[in-house]
């Protein structure tokens, strides 16, 4: 397997455990827990496995600059990015909040292409815009909200976005592993000092409990862990396009487990994402075969052009 077909594999595998969370969370929720609980315990917890997996294991971790980008990834950009979600759910509809998140694969594209200089093909522009078109249709209705809704849903998107580009430029140097503990460490620090001062409640049943650690293992460690592999392995505004599968995992989780309906709408939508992530799937796939078997010179214009 290529490493781009990997890397689209660990995002696909990201999506889906990011996916299952909104599931793990109304279960944590029902229990008596808190966002600020749920979100404390949550990385708190994955910060504890994946450091004690870093000491047996004797990994390297991260040094210097690398170092201190990361936990500003965790403990500002990534606790940044929660917060105005949550907050934008207060005055806009979760739809709405949802589809001015998952802008963040145009912001990542833009902002690649003005400030890192990363290719800005036609093709990848259309998978971008296509993806964005069937969360749209897969988040269905009730887009409605007041404009600090907005503004916070967008403030959400453009945070993630740096997440991601500033996680791309530091997986260039770093073990994915490594990477990803010290964001979860980051991000954990300022959630327990978020606990201290606001005193939110903790879950309350055997369940609820379950859930949390669910969302700490699945929606935590290993949606990280695929997502930066993917990263590495795509760039951002690849592996932030193919991560636009999660809403369909949610819904059909959703579906599945909680009896929730869905709409012919959601299929179309839902469709058109499977349809843009195989095609930059295979794209980049072909190009990773072309260089294989053309000269390097040939090769780095064959990988650009195909993906593009």
């Amino acid at each position: 397997m290529s490493p781009r077909l990997f890397g689209a594999a660990c995002v696909a595998l990201s999506a889906t455990a990011f996916g299952s969370m909104a599931i793990f969370a109304r279960y944590a929720y029902a229990g008596g827990a808190e966002v600020i609980a749920v979100l404390f315990l949550r990385f708190g917890i994955a910060a504890l496995l994946m450091t004690a997996f870093m000491l047996v294991m004797r990994r390297r971790w991260p040094r210097g600059r690398n170092l201190v980008l990361l936990l500003a990834m965790g403990g500002v950009l990534y606790v940044g990015q929660s917060m105005s979600f949550f907050s934008a759910l207060n005055h806009a509809s979760a739809g709405l909040v949802a589809l001015l998140l998952y802008l963040h694969p145009f912001i990542v594209t833009v902002l690649g292409a003005l400030f890192l200089g990363q290719p800005l093909g036609f093709g990848r522009v259309v998978a971008v815009l296509a993806a964005l078109l069937g969360t749209a249709l897969t988040l269905g209705g009730g887009l409605a909200g007041e404009a600090a809704g907005v503004m916070l849903g967008v403030a959400a998107a453009l945070i993630y976005s740096v997440y991601i580009l500033v996680g791309s430029r530091v997986l260039a140097q770093e073990d994915p592993l490594a990477a990803a503990t010290v964001v979860m460490i980051g991000a954990a620090a300022v959630f327990a000092a978020l606990v201290l001062s606001k005193q939110p409640a903790f879950p309350a049943s055997v369940s609820a409990w379950t859930a949390i650690f669910a969302i700490a293992v699945i929606c935590t460690v290993v949606a990280m862990l695929g997502l930066f592999v993917g990263i590495r392995n795509l760039g951002g505004a690849d592996a932030s396009t193919l991560s636009t599968l999660e809403p369909v995992v949610t819904i059909a989780l959703a579906a599945f487990f909680l009896n929730e309906p869905f709409s012919l709408l959601q299929i179309v939508g839902g469709a058109i994402i499977l349809g843009a992530v195989v095609w930059l799937t295979r794209a980049g796939a072909r190009g990773t075969a072309q260089a294989d078997v053309l000269p390097s010179t040939v090769a780095g214009s064959t990988t650009r052009s195909s993906v593009e």
